[in-house]
């Protein structure tokens, strides 16, 4: 049985979530998601928990247990709490700054880079150097993060670029300019 499969999500006050044909809505305070499923998982609600069950014990639906439970858990965790990622960047002249839905970064190339928000996210600058992204969809807040963190990956000498805010950087010694 699978460990993570096999536990109950509880449901928090303020949220729904339904079970149509095969796909999963969660609704709640923040918005409104949707997720579909495949067939070698029943996902059922009961009372104020929502449990995950497979239809037999094969390779492909042992796999989608554990993977369908944790889908269903962020779903409802992200329409009640939210999701955010923070992104630090470091280097000399780097910054980032939002107006509108663009995020304008200057980040040492010639020209200024425009990042277009997507709607189901949102981005804000804490200041020059940091960058919040957050959301509902905990999918979308990591692909954008992971794209804007691909515009200028941290270097490993000085530790210029964009970086995650838990991300630790394994630093190299350059030349050893002495020999």
């Amino acid at each position: 049985m699978s460990r993570i499969g096999k536990l109950p999500i509880t449901i928090p006050s303020g949220v729904k979530v339904s079970v149509v044909d095969a796909a999963v809505t969660v609704a709640g305070p923040k918005g409104k998601l949707i997720q579909g499923f495949k067939s070698h998982v029943m996902i059922a609600v009961e009372g104020k928990q929502v449990i995950v069950t497979r239809k037999d014990d094969s390779k492909s639906s042992r796999s989608y247990h554990g993977l369908y439970r944790q889908l269903v858990q962020n779903m409802i965790t992200g329409v009640s709490v939210g999701f955010s990622r923070a992104l630090l960047i470091n280097g000399v002249g780097y910054r980032a700054e939002v107006k509108g839905n663009i995020l304008y970064l200057n980040l040492g190339y010639s020209n200024q880079i425009e990042f277009m928000i997507d709607e189901n996210v949102t981005i804000v600058c804490d200041g020059q150097n940091k960058v919040i992204v957050s959301g509902i969809d905990k999918q979308k807040v990591g692909q954008t993060c992971a794209e804007i963190r691909s515009l200028r990956p941290p270097e490993p000498y000085k530790g210029k670029g964009i970086k995650y805010e838990d991300e630790i950087i394994r630093r190299k010694v350059g030349k050893s300019g002495v020999k």
